[in-house]
């Protein structure tokens, strides 16, 4: 049994990796450029989605390091951004999982859940306030534990980001 079958218990139908990524030599350096800070401290609490996050009327901040601030310079620019977090918290060996609202199994490629070989988080947020000196980002919502590192931002472009004839057969989004 390898170390990842041992960190949780996983639901009929699931199915773990031979080797769990996090015990892995890293192939790429990965630096978290900041942080966020959310009122969620716990998964349970957290929203399973920026829908959800919306819903609660909560807001959020994300705070650049030093190192990195200079590169907010023009974000003020855009309505809405795309952030790439690490959920740290979430297990990596799984491959296939089982969601409670599903019916079948399905590989984690085709789900939105954290539980992943690599656990980045997604997040399209409309950008309140930018404060470049203190790397101060302001945002309406996120769906992230307080705390959760963050890889990258982007500017959130609405006409190459969104398409309206998107879809998932079945509408099972999560």
């Amino acid at each position: 049994m390898n170390e990842a079958k041992t960190m949780f218990e996983t639901r009929n139908g699931e199915k773990l990796l031979e080797t769990d990524p996090a015990t892995m030599l890293p192939d790429g350096h990965v630096v978290f450029i900041g942080r966020i800070t959310s009122p969620w401290t716990t998964r349970e609490t957290c929203p399973k989605n920026m829908k959800a996050a919306r819903e609660t009327g909560q807001a959020a901040t994300l705070t650049v390091d030093p190192l990195y601030r200079d590169g907010l310079l023009g974000l003020e620019r855009a309505s809405h951004v795309i952030i790439l977090s690490w959920l740290q918290h979430a297990p990596r060996g799984l491959i296939v999982q089982k969601p409670r609202h599903a019916a079948e199994p399905k590989g984690v490629f085709s789900l939105r859940s954290p539980a992943r070989p690599n656990p980045v988080g997604l997040h399209v947020a409309r950008l309140v306030a930018l404060d470049i000196g203190t790397g101060r980002i302001d945002l309406d919502a996120i769906d992230a534990l307080d705390g959760t590192p963050v890889i990258d931002i982007k500017p959130y472009f609405a006409s190459t980001d969104a398409f309206a004839d998107a879809s998932i057969a079945g509408r099972d989004e999560r």
